[in-house]
């Protein structure tokens, strides 16, 4: 289906290749991953090889040399998976932790994490959450301190998808006693680093496929070289490269409504009949979030050719993500009410659906912060 102005034939033709990677060299592996509790570092290598990893990154550094709505088409394509946790992993190294190494990196930092990480070499995380802070980035409390040319670092980390297994991890830190964003930097930390230590490995109800971590940093020193941006700037830079993972993860929540309506919609369509009670109530509820799906289809794919035009309209951002990521959980819950007690059977894959979803809620900011966002931005408080 076209959508103009956002997308071309070359978008339309990468979907096709996208989509056929994912049913043919991801989906059949996805109970096995479920299982293990983490995917393969042999499909980043893979997708690496095929320039997925830098899909709108410039080739002369490897990538693909695409713009930003190839991102959001392989955004969308990754629900087609079967398995959350892969997207969410792969989204990671992707969106989150390496776009701002090409924004505000040096050409040393590109060459040491960010090509490798592009070619699928090295495995990224992202190092924000903290036990006693969430949502709250200016609260954060882990501290690096100057010490000739290095920076002694100290403190923990908590919910680091891809953590346990990650080389390196980009890290939003406490710099100076200035207060709030005042004090933050980033740091782009090697997580064999002696004082690096994985605490705990969660055991989490959805997004399975990845694991998840807590990190604690214990006297970890890193180079002066290391540092990402300005030193006292990380909040600004680490709010922007937010404002962009709201994008993708609000482009997997279309994603991930859309391909779970198409599977609720094939089984009713195979299974129900005219005859059947509740027909045409459920007809009429299908045609319901057909349109609620185009709805935030179109917020999206509006708000993201803003973005990709370097603004940064907080308030549509939120909102697209509040609506894509709501719509996510609830239309997997609806899929659930239609296949019934099959819905919940492990061997149909609704109900897993149903389970990674729900983190979209709470991850890139929850849905309490979205409207907190989205009520100063239309002058309620």
């Amino acid at each position: 289906m076209p959508y103009a102005p956002y997308f071309t034939e070359e978008h339309d033709r990468f979907r096709e290749e996208i989509r056929n990677f994912f049913e043919t060299e991801v989906r059949p592996f996805a109970d096995e991953w479920e299982e293990q509790g983490y995917f393969p570092r042999s499909i980043l290598k893979r997708m690496g090889e095929l320039g997925y990893l830098g899909l709108s990154y410039p080739k002369e550094i490897g990538g693909r040399g695409g713009d930003y709505f190839m991102s959001v088409v392989m955004a969308e394509e990754k629900a087609r998976c079967g398995t959350g946790g892969f997207g969410m992993g792969i989204a990671v190294q992707t969106d989150m932790a390496t776009p701002p190494i090409l924004e505000f990196g040096t050409e040393d930092q590109i060459e040491r994490f960010l090509i490798p990480a592009i070619r699928g070499d090295k495995l990224a995380c992202l190092g924000i959450t903290e036990p006693n802070h969430g949502s709250d980035v200016q609260s954060i409390e882990t501290r690096a301190v100057r010490d000739g040319d290095e920076w002694v670092i100290n403190g923990s980390k908590l919910y680091i998808t891809n953590g346990p297994r990650a080389d390196f991890i980009t890290l939003v830190t406490r710099t100076s006693d200035a207060p709030g964003y005042k004090g933050i930097s980033l740091f782009l930390v090697e997580m064999d680093r002696p004082g690096i230590t994985v605490a705990k490995k969660l055991d989490k109800v959805g997004m399975r496929s990845s694991d998840t971590a807590e990190l604690v940093f214990e006297d970890v020193r890193v180079p002066k070289e290391n540092l990402l941006g300005e030193e006292g700037k990380g909040f600004y830079h680490i709010m922007w490269e937010l404002q962009g993972e709201r994008i993708i993860s609000a482009a997997g929540g279309v994603g991930g409504a859309q391909y779970t309506f198409e599977r609720a919609y094939q089984y009713f369509k195979d299974t129900y009949s005219p005859e059947t009670p509740q027909y045409y109530v459920t007809l009429q509820k299908l045609a319901e979030i057909a349109t609620e799906i185009e709805a935030v289809r179109q917020l999206v794919y509006a708000t993201a050719y803003r973005f990709w035009r370097r603004e940064a309209p907080a308030l549509e951002i939120s909102m697209a993500k509040l609506a894509a990521s709501q719509l996510g959980h609830k239309v997997a819950d609806f899929a659930i009410q239609i296949f019934g007690e099959n819905g919940i059977d492990m061997d149909y894959g609704v109900e897993r659906a149903w389970r990674d979803s729900r983190l979209s809620r709470i991850g890139a900011g929850t849905d309490e912060i979205m409207k907190g966002i989205i009520s100063k931005g239309i002058g309620v408080i």
